[in-house]
């Protein structure tokens, strides 16, 4: 797989280009003649192909710095004074963004160089059957790229809305400028169009591969993935039936939204769900589960070690991976970390007050119910011990608090302890709880402490060391994971069919989260308020789809989801902290009364024109055909 970790030194051949700009390809004969003798060689084919791949997103980016939009959601919350270390989306979350501001991860560049590299590839390569390059690899390679360039006009269109598309287009040498500079095209043609790349693509490529050294390449599972996650956006209410959108036209006064509700687009997103999990079934892919002598399921081990578990190793759950080696996945534990010496620095990545009220308490309901059992007064008189080998709750196996906790973190489910870092949790790289209180051992108040009380635990091996570069655990990376579908096909089918039918098939598939996750499962069957085993829903669509949304919250929390969740359900105005003040316990508190209180530590700005990025000015400028994002003019 070291072939499809270098990044393409040939790539220079091909051309460079700003999004539908005139940086061509010059076809001059010498060029013609070095792109030939590429495709002559088995390694720079290979070398080719390992630039288009490097397009993929980086997951353990997804709220660095100025790359990823992790931050722009409501579940991680960076240190707000990072940004004098250049911090770029820091400012965006605070209303300062504009067309003129920059953004590192740039897909309007980026994209169109690897989109237009998989045209030129599956055009120019051929097999070389006297280097062991045969034509079924050949073949398999033209798909993995058919379906790569469909991957990344899709991340332009989620990221942009519609865009300027033409696609299986490579400029002629005789191109005209002319035929660049094109207007942006509807959002509903270019995913029918995508839809039909990525299906196509799916059945030219295997859904596994039984060599280790190809974990990694394009399967079946990976196109079907992407496919039923952008069909799901497709049918979501920001995009299908808004009437924001009405009367955003191109230049000649073409729709660019079908501003009337479909339901046959959730149909297709639950088809295309079903589709994918028949698919990855048949692969072997299950939830990674972690189970006690017993027999029972242990929900702390398989919510934390999940991510820690490579697919090698019996981590079946992962349907796109991600290979590509990168610094980024250290720098999240540095940041999410105290390190074990304070002056060192890092552990300012928190979560928002909000998330940690969204998991549920231990009896499986959300802390707002009045049968919950949640308080947030006083303090606990003793451990809390439940069934499990877990030692991270106080250092000892099986206790999950220790006497004298606040009480908001007691008697809460499995993944929020799995997930959140609070005042007086267990720091097991130091041996010892987490003390936030100000000038404490883990807040010197400082931009490098919890700004609110809390840190990320989710994704972090307990012992690994920044300090020291001890990184001793590689915790392997993916893009998507069979949770989130499972999820995404409870959603749609909830949406597409509103009958009983459709609902319980929606309940089977989230109950399974839950199951692994060690809360109770839904059912619409009358059932006792105490029961041990299952909680009533209402046996309707709006019922149904409160606790998919309440699901997904807290299941794929702080796994780069959230942002797109949010976004494509138009909810955005509904959540006070994306919107106004954000909470948290107090930072400056230096004894628990005042430290345990909700205060104000930081207040979001929130404008209409951020559900999609901008065009940076000087692309719109370039191109007389193109406008705007909605609402950024």
């Amino acid at each position: 797989m070291k072939r499809f970790e270098t990044i393409n030194i040939f790539a220079g051949l091909f051309g460079l280009f700003s999004f539908f700009s005139c940086n061509y390809l010059d076809k001059e004969p010498d060029t013609e003649l070095n792109m030939n003798m590429v495709y002559e060689n088995k390694t720079k084919v290979e070398d080719v192909l390992a630039y288009v791949y490097a397009g993929l997103p980086n997951p353990s980016k997804a709220w660095l710095n100025d790359i990823g939009w992790e931050i722009y959601g409501d579940d991680v919350t960076p240190s707000k004074r990072w940004q004098q270390w250049d911090w770029g989306n820091i400012p965006k979350i605070f209303g300062e963004w504009t067309p003129n501001t920059g953004w590192s991860g740039n897909f309007w560049a980026d994209y169109p160089k690897r989109i237009r590299e998989s045209y030129l590839f599956r055009k120019n390569v051929h097999a070389l059957p006297d280097s062991d390059l045969p034509q079924a690899e050949v073949d398999r390679m033209k798909a993995e790229c058919r379906f790569l360039a469909a991957y990344y006009w899709w991340g332009l269109t989620e990221t942009y809305g519609p865009i300027p598309f033409k696609p299986d287009y490579i400029a002629p040498s005789d191109f005209k400028l002319s035929d660049l500079l094109v207007g942006r095209t509807p959002f509903d043609d270019i995913v029918n169009y995508l839809d039909k790349e990525m299906l196509d693509a799916s059945k030219e490529l295997p859904a596994t591969y039984e060599n280790v050294e190809k974990y990694g390449r394009i399967t079946s599972i990976m196109c079907l993935t992407v496919r039923a996650k952008m069909l799901l956006f497709a049918a979501s209410p920001l995009v299908n039936g808004n009437d924001w959108y009405k009367n955003y036209t191109n230049k000649d006064g073409t729709p660019l939204f079908n501003s009337t509700y479909d339901p046959n687009k959730w149909v297709k997103a639950a088809e295309a769900c079903k589709l994918l999990l028949d698919e990855a079934e048949k692969a072997g892919h299950k939830l990674y589960t972690v189970y006690n002598a017993d027999g029972t399921v242990d929900p702390f081990m398989s919510t934390e070690y999940m991510f820690f578990t490579k697919y090698q190793e019996g981590n079946k759950e992962i349907l796109f991976p991600y290979t590509r080696t990168s610094d980024a996945n250290a720098n999240y534990k540095f940041y999410t970390l105290k390190a074990v010496t304070p002056e060192f620095g890092g552990g300012g990545m928190g979560v928002y007050q909000g998330l940690v009220d969204a998991f549920f308490t231990d009896n499986g309901l959300p802390i707002k119910d009045p049968n919950s059992g949640y308080s947030e007064a006083g303090f606990s008189s003793e451990k809390e011990v439940r069934n499990t080998i877990w030692t991270e709750g106080t250092g000892k196996k099986g206790e999950v608090t220790d006497v004298g906790t606040y009480n908001m973190y007691c008697h809460r489910e499995p993944r929020f302890y799995t997930t959140v870092s609070y005042n007086g949790s267990w720091y097991a790289l130091a041996g010892r709880k987490y003390d936030f209180l100000k000038n404490h051992k883990d807040n010197g108040f400082t931009h490098d402490a919890s700004q609110n009380g809390y840190l990320v635990r989710k994704k972090i091996y307990p012992t690994d060391n920044p300090k020291t570069n001890s990184w001793k655990t590689s915790r392997p990376l993916w893009l998507y994971r069979l949770g989130g579908a499972y999820l995404d096909y409870a959603e749609a089918e909830n949406e597409a069919y509103d009958n009983g039918t459709a609902r319980a098939e929606a309940l089977k598939y989230l109950n399974m989260i839950r199951v692994r996750a060690g809360v109770r499962q839904y059912t619409t069957s009358a059932v006792a308020v105490n029961d041990p085993n299952y909680i009533h829903v209402d046996d309707t669509q709006d019922a149904v789809r409160k606790i998919v949304r309440m699901e997904r919250r807290v299941e794929l929390c702080c796994e780069g989801t959230r942002w797109e969740d949010i976004r494509r359900w138009r909810i955005i105005e509904e959540i006070p902290e994306m919107t106004g003040d954000n909470y948290g316990m107090n930072f400056a508190g230096s004894n628990a009364g005042e430290f345990y209180q909700r205060v104000v530590f930081q207040t979001r700005v929130w404008k209409k024109a951020y559900y999609w990025f901008p065009i940076y000015v000087d692309e719109v400028e370039k191109n007389p055909n193109l406008v705007q994002s909605p609402f950024w003019n």
